[in-house]
């Protein structure tokens, strides 16, 4: 029964919340008596300091986008459910709460600085600027991941029903709903729990309008092809990304952090007392390979799952914006451990939207994103709510989901810029912004309709990679202050491993392409873009290893 599988998981994750978060902070020794830097400097636009639930929402909406579902979907489609399972649980515990709560951790104790700033003063020689670039091309493949994942939300079409154009125009008014909330909350200094009481009924009244609204207004969303919605999208970003995180990152995570809640406890009812049956292989593998693609296990699975049990995107965004807004120490336990747990679960619960259905079900031919909704809207039939209304409201979601991690990676990914250029201007501010979604636009321009499907394995590596360089930095900085680095450095080894084997194959179709001649087989698009990201990726990888073994190789060090 999913009931008994899904149960095991909570208690181990909250068996972990309480012993290795405290294990964890005991490592660097929280102190509430330090002011933090939101409290220090508080400028109103970056620095804003933030109570703790607050924070935890705008953080977890913000990490928690498309990857904890269509990532494990994908993985449990591939290679069986139970694969899936055993890697997000230790991934989770282990690796990726470890890697967010010293990325918030550090970041704090240097003035939020990003977690480039302290590579640049642990790592020696160009360690800082081949970070920076790696940073920004991460960012770049998560921004194009997840604009070209929300653009096919929009256009999403089942058995005749439009679905889509009702998402978008509930998107577009829940962006809205957002800013009204920042200004009464930032301007009128309205109380947060009035506020809340206010818009959260706003937000689901949203939810239920969208499919209902005239026609003509969902006609008029319908006209825009995927292309055209990849366009609109990254105006959002660039917009999203230059105005104050008060008006519109903090309110939108806030109420996004409450739609995942929400959307959680849908999921943990359907999968704990929904009855539901495990109809779907534990594994679908012949031997290490997949039997729907053929490829191998070691390491697709870990770079499918990506962020549903570690992620690099999660320790920029916790140097970046999260560590602006902490308002005590202590609470960076629930905010950075605590919140990849969260991840962790609904990576879980993405899983059981799988593991429900037959291996031969239509269904599971469909995109990712359409799957999950197909779990959330049998879960909520089990309230007699009609399956149509169940299935637009899981879609919106979905996209929720995702923008609140598409305008807080291109802000992180101006960020990143403006730091690798020195442009402090606000002509610079600009400039980095619009680069910013200038390169995804080109990439997904260029490649065929379902661009994420290119872009998902580089995104996959990428950010698995980022996090094998944020646990090394991690590394330098408890090492300096004569901390044993174990907790950090076996993790960092192992995703090395996985992610530079990844970036080895997907260079190799690429390479093979050569040798036998554009002239004779021509490489396709995709192929040509997989391959020069891999290059690109690896040989970022190998300068940046090379000046960091500087760090570790002269000295001995206790582990």
């Amino acid at each position: 029964m999913i009931s008994i599988l899904v149960g095991i998981v909570i208690v181990i994750f909250l068996i972990a919340y309480i012993f290795y978060g405290r294990f964890l902070a005991n490592r660097v020794t929280l102190n509430n008596n330090s002011p933090t830097p939101a409290c220090r400097v508080n400028d109103g636009i970056d620095y804003v300091p933030a109570k703790h639930t607050l924070l935890l929402g705008q953080h977890f909406s913000a990490i928690a986008a498309a990857g904890p579902i269509v990532g494990p979907v994908l993985a449990c489609l591939w290679f069986g459910w139970l694969p899936a399972l055993i890697w997000i649980v230790l991934g989770a515990i282990f690796i990726g709460g470890a890697h967010d709560f010293f990325a918030l951790v550090a970041s704090v104790r240097h003035d939020g600085a990003s977690i480039g700033e302290i590579v640049k003063k642990y790592m020696p020689g160009k360690s800082y600027k081949f970070f920076l670039i790696f940073v920004w091309l991460a960012l770049v493949y998560v921004i194009i991941a997840f604009t070209d994942i929300t653009a096919h939300t929009f256009k999403t079409t089942i058995e005749g029903a439009n679905f889509g154009p009702a998402v978008a125009v509930s998107s577009v008014l829940y962006l809205f709903l957002a800013m009204s909330l920042g200004v009464l909350l930032y301007r009128f200094k309205v109380k947060l729990w009035i506020a809340t009481a206010i818009f959260l009924p706003l937000l689901l009244f949203i939810i239920w309008a969208g499919p209902h609204l005239p026609q003509a207004i969902l006609n008029a969303f319908s006209i825009f092809s995927v292309k055209q919605w990849d366009i609109i999208i990254l105006l959002y970003c660039l917009a999203a990304s230059l105005i104050p995180v008060w008006l519109l990152l903090q309110p939108r995570g806030y109420m996004g952090g409450w739609f995942l809640y929400l959307v959680i406890a849908i999921g943990l009812i359907g999968a704990l007392f929904g009855g539901f049956k495990i109809e779907f292989p534990a594994i679908n593998t012949n031997g290490f390979l997949s039997a729907v693609n053929g490829k191998n296990i070691f390491p697709l699975l870990f770079i499918t799952v990506a962020c549903g049990a570690c992620s690099g995107f999660h320790g920029i965004v916790s140097s970046g914006t999260t560590s602006k807004q902490l308002k005590r120490e202590s609470d960076s336990v629930p905010i950075a451990y605590g919140a990849m747990l969260l991840e962790g679960l609904v990576a879980v619960l993405a899983i059981g939207t799988v593991m429900m259905l037959p291996k031969a079900d239509s269904i599971l031919k469909s995109d990712p994103n359409l799957v999950y909704a197909h779990g959330i809207a049998r879960y909520l039939g089990l309230i007699k709510i009609p399956y149509e209304a169940a299935f637009a409201f899981a879609l919106l979601a979905f996209s929720t989901f995702v923008y609140d991690t598409l305008d807080v990676c291109t802000r992180l990914a101006r960020y990143c810029l403006q730091e690798l250029m020195g442009w402090t201007s606000k002509k610079g501010m600009y400039l980095a912004g619009i680069i910013s979604v200038a390169v995804p636009f080109l990439f997904l321009m260029m490649t065929k309709e379902k661009g994420y499907l290119v872009a998902w394995p580089i995104f996959g590596t990428s950010n698995q990679l980022l996090a094998s360089f944020i646990l090394l930095a991690a590394s330098s900085w408890l090492m300096y202050m004569g901390k044993k680095i174990k907790i950090a450095v076996i993790p960092m080894l192992f995703m090395f491993a996985i992610t530079l084997c990844s970036l080895t194959q997907m260079i190799i179709p690429f390479v093979k392409s050569l040798v036998v001649g554009w002239g004779k087989q021509p490489p396709s698009s995709d192929i040509i873009l997989s391959g020069t990201c891999g290059i690109l990726l690896l040989s970022l990888s190998v300068m940046l290893i090379w000046e960091a073994r500087q760090v570790f190789v002269p000295k001995k060090v206790s582990l």
